[in-house]
């Protein structure tokens, strides 16, 4: 019956991808050997990082004085390391490993290891938290994330472990996590667990060694048909600030669908918009609004799956509650899947796993376009894993002068420039200046903008 049922998700998705994305508009030139990428796109630098499948997501300080990257390191499967490498990308096309952090006895653990990480500034300092993920058999099975001090980078003598966060109840470790300052001026954590939501932590408490009052909220998942009780959770999300209501919203894909709450007040997160009910989708994956907050890219973790494109006007406006109709699709390949996603308006960066680096425009939100592209995994799909499991996995933009950057599972990091990008400000293309990069100095709007 299981497999019925993904047999029937794949086919929807097909009819999905052919339906709704237009012809052309959203497809590459097949690969050859002899042309990786579009012309518009440069390879900077690439630097190798060890045994396939070990690289999971990555993420990059946005200050031009601050030039490091994170990359979490991961076991699947295979031979490889469970941490942290930093890496100095002073010189993009020469990047450096500077550092890296390893969990204890390394032989002892079980599971997957690193899979998210996330830098933050706190009172001055700077931090990286690794998401780790240890499973039975082996030590640190409540161990949700290590929180390490980066603040002497480049020196990485100064490197130090400033805090564990630990959930001794919710066993199995933190898989995706967010951080985002709030209006309220506080640095939150938000991550998934064995829990029926996100877990929100104060990473300003835990920094300053307050580990007891620490985690202060949970944004839960709706119960469905898909699932009730502990039976639910979030897989991936993206907290930020809604300028037309002045609210911080969390955005969340998982159990059924997806789900968007008002998190201005932490304690008690206020359900604005489902966008559950759609076909092909039994559980959401990672999830993104636009700038402004009116449309989201919606991906789901299966082959054949397309980015889904919603417009929520509708809800925005008080005649809906509950999306389910896409208005269009990206897929770079019909028979792959595109995974991870940075949206920097009108562009769409994205971490194509077997297709590499993708880049789509979404100024015509109901057409899609490729626009850029470079294959960063040139192997074949897997034979001994799930066949979509390789390649392209975390992605990330430097918005002040256009560094895009990617993680690859098996060909290591890799950074590149496009033709025509060399920054990005919101305010330039007429819309709030937000995305997942946060000004760690400067405080949240407060008050609604005026329509662009």
């Amino acid at each position: 019956m299981q497999a019925i049922r993904s047999i029937s998700l794949m086919l929807t998705a097909v009819v999905l991808t052919a339906t709704l994305v237009s012809p052309g508009a959203a497809q590459k030139v097949p690969w050859n050997p002899l042309k990786r990428g579009s012309d518009n796109m440069e390879v900077l630098g690439h630097l190798p990082l060890g045994p396939r499948l070990s690289v999971a997501d990555m993420d990059i300080e946005q200050e031009m004085h601050r030039p490091f990257a994170y990359v979490a390191r991961m076991v699947y499967g295979f031979e490889g390391p469970r941490g942290t490498d930093i890496i100095s990308i002073e010189d993009p096309e020469r990047p450096k490993l500077l550092y890296e952090w390893r969990i204890e006895n390394q032989d002892l653990h079980q599971g997957t290891g690193g899979m998210d990480v996330k830098h933050f500034k706190w009172n001055d300092r700077y931090y990286l938290v690794q998401s780790l993920q240890f499973g039975e058999g082996g030590p640190n099975r409540d161990l949700g994330a290590v929180i390490l001090d980066v603040t002497g980078l480049p020196d990485p003598s100064t490197v130090r472990e400033a805090a564990r966060i630990r959930e001794p109840e919710m066993p199995g470790g933190f898989h995706n996590i967010f951080i985002y300052k709030h209006s309220n001026g506080r640095v939150y954590l938000f991550t998934t667990a064995s829990a029926p939501g996100a877990l929100i932590y104060d990473l300003g408490l835990i920094v300053e060694g307050d580990l007891e009052n620490a985690r202060v909220g949970m944004v839960p998942v709706p119960e469905s048909a898909f699932g009730r009780g502990r039976g639910r959770g979030y897989h991936d999300f993206y907290v930020g600030y809604h300028p037309d209501t002045g609210e911080d919203r969390f955005y969340g894909g998982g159990t059924g669908g997806y789900y968007i709450y008002d998190v201005s007040n932490l304690e008690e997160p206020q359900l604005r918009i489902t966008l559950t009910g759609i076909s092909g989708i039994q559980s959401g994956h990672t999830f993104t609004p636009s700038a402004d907050g009116r449309y989201v890219i919606a991906e789901s973790e299966y082959q054949y799956a397309p980015l889904r494109i919603f417009d929520l006007q509708p809800a925005l406006e008080g005649e809906v509650t509950n999306i389910r109709s896409p208005i269009s699709a990206f897929t770079a390949d019909w028979s792959h899947l595109v995974h991870n996603h940075e949206v920097r308006w009108p562009y769409v960066f994205v971490s194509g796993y077997l297709d590499g680096l993708q880049i789509f425009n979404l100024q015509d939100p109901e057409n899609p376009a490729t626009v850029g592209y470079y294959d960063t995994y040139i192997g074949a799909p897997s034979a001994d894993r799930p066949a979509m499991f390789n390649g392209a996995f975390g992605v990330d933009v430097r918005n002040e002068d256009g560094l895009i950057v990617i993680s690859d599972m098996s060909t290591g990091f890799w950074t590149f420039s496009m033709d025509g990008f060399q920054g990005w400000n919101g305010e330039n293309w007429g819309y709030p200046n937000i995305s997942s990069a946060q000004d760690w100095d400067r405080p949240v709007v407060t008050r609604p903008i005026s329509d662009h």
